[in-house]
């Protein structure tokens, strides 16, 4: 019953030939849990089009395939998910938009650019706030979280479950960054660096001095390539499935945002389905959580460890240096707590103090 999914994990781990050299292009990654659960009664054939913006090596992907997996096994192949990655049918915003319009049944996008239906979802956008995995995981689990998921009832979009995109990193083609002023002397120097089409993101970079650019996901290598930005922030694991290294020469780890990922199903779509195939559904789709969890925890330090064998330089920034990021970032609590909610705010600020005594 694994075969699909064991197939893509094999592909995905074959090695890439670049410049005379050999590198492992995945980890050894944790096997999927077992597929466990009754089949459901038969409700007719259903097909799923889920479009993705990372590549198929992505943990996005492969916890994907591991969704359809579920589905196809527990329906005995009546529903069947084709999954289409490296942002083929758009990006982000666009391929929400389709969700709403029911000319495509699924999407798994960043939180950032979903600010636009759900506006607490900015709090995930709030630069430090989550400084551990541990922390980012309880707020993804928490009853604040659980309503900015219900909150996009009525939007077009049915949101079934938050997991990791993971901590986002600097990346630029000009010089080592430690610190807010090499950022500030990017802009001096007219470099810019690109952002997600969200607000906060703009104003962390404004106030480090930069000149943010936003940008769709899938113009960014070529972008990057022509020197239109000089620079982006994105996970390791994200930088090197999109070969971001092969324009970018310096990497400073930042851990500047924590960034869920939101599966998402057309309220269309959703509409559709039988009451227990939308219970199957969502079952499905924390259970791939779970999972792409998992292996995105798997894939970050390795993925920087093989952005450093392909020649990116990287900075690990200590205590002192990441505290002068967070004093230089200060005015954006200021101009976005009170819009997104003191109180939920609060929430996650308590959350991330805890997770540091557990």
């Amino acid at each position: 019953m694994h075969y699909l999914l064991k197939r893509t994990l094999l592909v995905t781990g074959a090695t890439l030939f670049s410049s005379g050299m050999v590198y492992a292009q995945t980890p050894d990654l944790s096997d999927p849990p077992e597929i466990d659960g009754a089949t459901v009664e038969d409700h007719g054939s259903v097909t799923l089009r889920m479009g993705l913006g990372l590549a198929e090596s992505s943990p996005q992907y492969i916890s994907s395939r591991y969704f359809a997996d579920i589905l196809n096994h527990r329906t005995e192949g009546r529903i069947n998910v084709h999954i289409f990655p490296n942002s083929q049918l758009g990006d982000d915003v666009q391929m929400m938009e389709m969700l709403q319009t029911g000319t495509l049944d699924m999407t798994y996008p960043s939180s950032s650019p979903a600010t636009g239906y759900v506006e607490e979802l900015a709090v995930f956008d709030l630069p430090f706030l989550l400084p551990t995995r541990e922390a980012a995981i309880e707020a993804m689990r928490s009853d604040a979280a659980q309503e900015m998921l219900d909150a996009f009832d009525g939007t077009g979009l049915k949101a079934l479950a938050f997991s990791e995109n993971g901590f986002r990193q600097l990346s630029n083609s000009v010089r080592e960054v430690t610190s807010p002023e090499d950022v500030a002397g990017m802009d001096v120097r007219g470099l810019s660096i690109r952002t997600m089409e969200n607000p906060v993101h703009l104003a962390i970079w404004e106030a480090l001095g930069a000149n943010p650019t936003p940008m769709a996901f899938g113009e960014l290598f070529s972008a990057m390539e022509q020197g239109v930005v000089d620079g982006q922030e994105n996970p390791w694991s994200t930088i090197l499935t999109s070969n971001f290294y092969e324009v970018q020469d310096y990497g400073s780890e930042t851990r500047h945002v924590y960034t869920p990922f939101i599966k998402m199903i057309s309220e269309r779509t959703w509409d559709s389905l039988a009451p227990e195939y939308q219970e199957l559904v969502q079952e499905a789709a924390l259970q791939a959580a779970d999972y792409e969890i998992q292996l995105s925890a798997e894939y970050d330090d390795w993925a920087r460890e093989q952005l450093e064998e392909r020649g990116m330089q990287i900075t690990r920034l200590d205590d002192e240096q990441i505290a002068a990021f967070q004093e230089a970032v200060q005015p954006v609590y200021d101009e976005w707590a009170p819009r997104i909610g003191e109180d939920l705010v609060a929430e996650f600020q308590q959350i991330a103090e805890s997770s540091k005594t557990e």
